[in-house]
């Protein structure tokens, strides 16, 4: 195994993603589908040995800076390693393009889980696998990318919890960057978060069995659920077969895109005991209890004499789907509940689907494979601005909680807040690009929103009209691929691997 660590990365994930499509080759094989099957067998066969002869070129070279060259790494995979995956979907699906193929997987990597696809009976059983899979792995690559690479750069949310900002100073700071080398972290993490994904997804699909889920969508919505990515082989939960206790089993299961404590152990301050007192889970707690009450309670005391709304199991219905549906666009999975029309309609709004585009925005705990913004930003600023609204009324007091409360009061909210503006100027610069593609305004912001926080189900939620992916031209594909990357791999961190200065403190 320690060879492996002197393969370049883009290699290594090149030979993984090459061995992945024997996958659904043999899954084609069982069902019969010659050519699915033939073409991940060949797509396989031929990338697999194209990236031995890459790793054998490329054995034993090292870059001057570690650190820097696996950040790089992470922008290049993204863009890169989709052109290889989208060789057999296009082979295996023959009346599309190769762009549209492209798209389709730069989604699923991201876990973002777009589709130029609304009809899932056009692709093949196997090539819905191979959508789900990639996204599977996509959610591996960023959990162990995200603690094995970008918290000992204070990047990824870890910034807020950096003594002092960007230049480090925790025990996830530039010291640890110079002193380990990122290939063996990567390796640690790996072997020991690959046992832990593959067992919480393997647990899922079990209970989605019990439900009375098909196998074969038990496996694709396991798989999506832990990814936070949201591809389904039929369309959502709304065409499964598990009903209402399949998607309780999902809905236990986003805890784990809620916050790193509920699966990273090891991390200072982490574990299961704590975790009724992680920031992350309580913000999260929080608005699970409040905005599916405001939903619910709205319509109810407006129309509690009427008839229909005084169904007690039509109630019920309309709230499981409003609390379902905030904590999975909070986590920016993305499924939708099949409640989710019945809690559309009791809550008289006329755009519920905004508040889901409002969570997805915030997003989910970090060094998780949820997208978004992040709670824990989000929590460093509500509590930087309550320490300002008790300075009004007590100027002269002083905060407590201690030191970590603190810096994350004061520095944790500067990053934060900084962040922020590197988000919103993500998302008008991602509008401007769209905007001159002719789409309307609505069109637009929403398309943006669900690229940059990985949550493609949104465009068919968050508008009054459900917006197609398959509409877009051929500029609009590019332009949202390039944001569902920008999306996942955060500005702050395309910032501190063009700054200079940064690799320099």
């Amino acid at each position: 195994m320690q060879r492996v660590l002197n393969i370049p990365l883009l290699v290594i994930l090149m030979g993984i993603g090459a061995l992945a499509m024997f996958v659904p080759f043999l899954h084609a094989m069982a069902l019969r589908d010659w050519m699915s099957a033939r073409s991940f067998f060949y797509s396989g066969l031929v990338f697999f040995f194209l990236a031995t002869l890459i790793g054998i070129a490329t054995y034993n070279g090292r870059a001057r800076n570690l650190a820097r060259s696996h950040l790089m790494a992470l922008p290049i995979c993204f863009l890169c390693l989709p052109l290889m995956l989208a060789v057999p979907f296009d082979e295996a699906v023959r009346d599309t393009s190769y762009l549209n193929s492209y798209f389709e997987m730069v989604s699923s990597l991201t876990t973002t889980g777009a589709t130029l696809f609304d009809d899932p009976a056009r692709l093949a059983p196997s090539v819905h696998l191979w959508r789900a899979l990639v996204g599977w792995l996509g959610g591996l690559f960023v959990w162990i990318t995200a603690i094995a690479i970008l918290a000992p750069m204070n990047l990824g949310g870890f910034e807020v919890l950096a003594t002092d900002g960007l230049g480090g100073g925790t025990r996830f700071g530039q010291d640890s960057v110079r002193r380990t080398d990122p290939r063996e972290r990567l390796m640690r993490y790996s072997l020991q978060l690959l046992p832990i994904y593959t067992a919480l997804t393997g647990v899922l699909l079990l209970l989605l069995l019990i439900a009375g889920e098909d196998p074969f969508v038990a496996l694709c919505h396991a798989m999506s659920t832990l990814a936070t990515s949201g591809i389904s082989p039929v369309g959502g939960l709304s065409g499964a077969q598990a009903g209402v206790p399949g998607e309780m089993f999902i809905f236990a299961f986003f805890i784990f895109a809620i916050s790193r404590q509920s699966f990273a152990p090891d991390q200072r301050g982490e574990g299961w005991r704590r975790l009724a007192r992680d920031s992350e889970f309580l913000m999260a707690l929080l608005c699970v209890a409040l905005l599916p009450a405001f939903l619910f309670l709205r319509h109810w005391i407006g129309a509690y004499d009427v008839d229909d709304q005084q169904n007690v199991a039509a109630a019920l219905d309309a709230l499981w789907g409003s609390i379902f549906s905030v904590l999975s666009f909070l986590t920016t999975t993305g499924f939708v509940s099949a409640d989710w029309a019945e809690a559309r309609d009791w809550s008289g709004l006329q755009t519920p689907g905004l508040i889901l585009l409002g969570l997805a925005l915030t997003g989910g705990g970090v060094a998780t494979t949820a997208g978004g913004v992040k709670l824990l930003r989000v929590y460093a600023l509500y509590k930087h601005g309550v320490r300002e609204m008790e300075k009004l009324i007590h100027p002269h007091s002083v905060g407590g909680a201690g030191a970590r409360a603190r810096r994350i009061r004061r520095q944790g909210a500067y990053v934060a807040w900084v962040f922020f503006m590197l988000f919103a100027l993500s998302i008008a610069l991602v509008m401007t690009a769209l905007s001159l593609t002719g789409l309307p305004f609505e069109d637009v912001t929403i398309l943006s929103v669900a690229a940059l926080a990985t949550t493609g189900p949104l465009a068919e939620v968050a508008g009054e009209q459900v917006i197609r992916f398959a509409e877009l031209g051929a500029a609009g594909k590019l332009i949202i691929s390039a944001a569902m990357v920008l999306g996942r791999l955060e500005a702050l961190a395309i910032i501190a691997l063009l700054n200079p200065e940064f690799w320099r403190q």
